[in-house]
This record gives structure tokens, sequence and C-alpha cells, in this order.
């Protein structure tokens, strides 16, 4: 997905610097302006020909540069990893799984629960059987995407996590004591990972957390690629890239970092936290 934006986003500029419409391109791939939309927001897959062809109508390009963008959306429309559980995933889930493992920088609030890259299967099972009915193989499917997901944080080009988790998520039982216990026993070995930073926004900090729901907030190597904040509701989700949007959220990630126990009194909360169950 971000290889998808990263060639839209170069097409789109392209076009623009050649004064060329959107109407003008559509014609020259026998395609429809909202095609060309689709395609300069990466929504949509490539074919070469169709870029190739753009690319000599749009003129002025270096060959270096014509050749390494093609290359770029050929690799942009191999399918990832994820592809095999695309049936248990609804569209607006599968681009987020795409812009995760393109993200060099994560950061997030959660009130409610665990962030998913940060639970354990019994955890995960827990929250997954709370939302839309499935049956038991998809609930297995879907616990085993989510495990699948979190081998991004470990290895060489693991991204930096830093996340915000609310007391209440802490506290908030889902599963049975022992999935609890395996839970905050897992955020506290997943918390000593260097490029895991983890805090916990106590009650006593209310304030700083009435400010709405989760969110997260992604950060990519390319800096032709926007940050981008992912706003997941129960049938849909918001991405956000104006530069205007993603500043509010940066300044609200600040805030509630600040307000946050620093990592090591979140470690030693999260300890405290093992006796509940």
């Amino acid at each position: 997905m971000a290889l998808r934006i990263l060639v839209g986003t170069h097409l789109k500029r392209f076009r623009e610097a050649a004064g060329v419409t959107r109407a003008v391109a559509a014609d020259l791939i026998r395609g429809s302006e909202a095609k060309i939309s689709r395609m300069e927001s990466g929504r949509v897959g490539f074919k070469q020909r169709d870029v190739a062809d753009l690319l000599t109508l749009y003129g002025n390009i270096g060959e270096t540069e014509r050749a390494e963008l093609l290359i770029l959306a050929q690799r942009a429309s191999q399918p990832g990893w994820w592809q095999p559980f695309s049936d248990t995933m609804p569209d607006w889930f599968t681009t987020y799984v795409g812009l995760e493992q393109a993200a060099v920088t994560m950061r997030t609030y959660e009130p409610q629960f665990v962030p998913g890259l940060l639970q354990t299967e019994g955890y995960a099972r827990a929250v997954i059987e709370l939302g839309r009915p499935a049956p038991p193989d998809e609930v297995d499917r879907r616990v085993t995407l989510r495990m699948e997901r979190q081998q991004i944080l470990e290895g060489s080009s693991a991204p930096e996590y830093w996340g915000v988790i609310d007391e209440a998520a802490l506290r908030r039982p889902m599963g049975d004591n022992q999935a609890m216990r395996d839970q905050l026993e897992h955020l506290l070995k997943v918390s000593e990972l260097p490029n895991v930073t983890l805090q916990v926004l106590p009650f006593n900090q209310s304030g700083a957390a009435a400010t709405g729901g989760p969110f997260i907030l992604l950060r990519f190597a390319d800096a032709d690629l926007p940050d981008i904040v992912y706003l997941e509701q129960l049938t849909s989700a918001l991405y956000l890239d104006k530069r205007s949007d993603v500043e509010t959220y940066l300044v609200l990630i600040d805030r509630l970092a600040a307000a946050a126990l620093t990592p090591r009194r979140s470690q030693a909360m999260i300890s405290s936290l093992r006796g509940m169950w």
C-alpha cells in the first residue's frame, strides 16, 4: 500500500507539472478521471503499460527516474504476505496492514484495549470474539493474522514503536485471569525491546485522555510519503494525511505522552497490576 501511495504521488506530481488534466490522462489509458484519481491516491494497483504511457505523456522525465518509477509500480502491484488473509479482513483494514508494514515510526494511543501489535494470542482471541460474529475457524485465522503482524516489531528493520495505553485498558478483563496475566507479562517483555517505548496513562490524568478515541500515527522513510493518522471505527476507518490534521494528532500524542507515566514507572504499574489476576 505504501508503495502504491508513493507511485501515485509521483504520477500526480508529474501530471501537474506537465499541466495535464485528469481527463486528458484518463483518455490516454482508456479509463476515467476516477481511475486516475484512484491511481494517484494509491488506492489501486498499476498496469505497467498505463504507467509507461502516462510518463510519456507527461514528458520531461529522465530515463533513470522513469525506469525507477516503473520498477516501483511493478513492486507496488505485487501482493503482500497478508493477502491469503484478505477474506477475513475488510478492505479498509487491508489498506492499514500494508501501511503498517512500511512504517518506520508508529505512535499510538489506546484507551480501551491493549494495542493489537502487543496482544497475546489469548487476549487477541477474546477481543476478536467481542467483534463481529464469526465462525471459530475465521476467528482462528484472524488471531493468526494478528500474531503474524507482530513480527514487524523485531529484527533489523523494525519500526520505532511508541504506545500510550490507558490504565483502564490494563484493568479491563479480556479472557480469563490467565489470559490477563499472560498479557501483562508480555507487555513487560516487549517494553524491553530497544525500539519499543510503552507508557501508561493513569486514571489521575483523565483530563489528558478526554480527547477522543484511539489513533495511530504512521511515518515512512520516503520523504514523498506523507505521515498518516489511522482512525478505526466499527465498520470503517479514516486515513488522514492533510498536514493540518496530522499536526493536530502530533500535538495530542505529545500531550498524552507528557501526562503518562515514564516508561520505567509504567513498567512498575504493569507489574503491580498482575496481582489483580
